[in-house]
């Protein structure tokens, strides 16, 4: 199968966009434990990610508040459950690891629920940076504590 990417410009980096052509599957950041380039082998085209660019730039400048896109995250069946979870979580709101395992079904699982949020392959628009630790302390983000930061400050204008 085709793997179709573009970057685009965002206030927080350059991002990658990669997908099969109709479901988004990858959002990369410039910098951080999350950060994507494109592989040997993709083909570069901006023309299937289009709607996605457009609901981005609405999100950056605070016109959209939830996205609407084909996604398609490849994960185990609780990552998946985790960030459909994720996806409930209101904008401009946080939730807790705890408070997202009890959600999940499992009030014990806070770690692994930290785990696949980790490794959410569509970070913003599966809004893992809305998960905070106990203590409302931001904690790790695939494309570092700065740009979780500046994410949960343009949620909250």
């Amino acid at each position: 199968m085709t793997t179709y990417y573009t970057y685009m410009d965002s206030p927080i980096g350059s991002l990658l966009l990669a997908g099969d052509g109709e479901n988004l599957s990858t959002l990369g950041f410039p910098g951080g434990r999350m950060q994507r380039r494109h592989e040997p082998g993709w083909v570069e085209d901006a023309a299937p990610f289009v709607l996605a660019i457009e609901q981005l730039r609405a999100y950056f400048t605070g016109e959209l508040k939830h996205f609407d896109l084909p996604l398609a995250p490849a994960g185990t069946e609780f990552q998946r459950k985790v960030w459909s979870a994720l996806q409930g979580i209101p904008y401009g709101e946080t939730r807790s690891y705890g408070e997202l395992a009890i959600e999940v079904g499992n009030g014990k699982a806070s770690r692994a629920v930290g785990s696949a949020n980790g490794k959410n392959p569509i970070p913003v628009i599966i809004p893992c940076h809305r998960v905070v630790g106990s203590d409302g302390d931001l904690t790790g983000f695939g494309g570092g504590i700065e740009t979780k930061q500046r994410l949960l400050e343009l949620e909250a204008r």
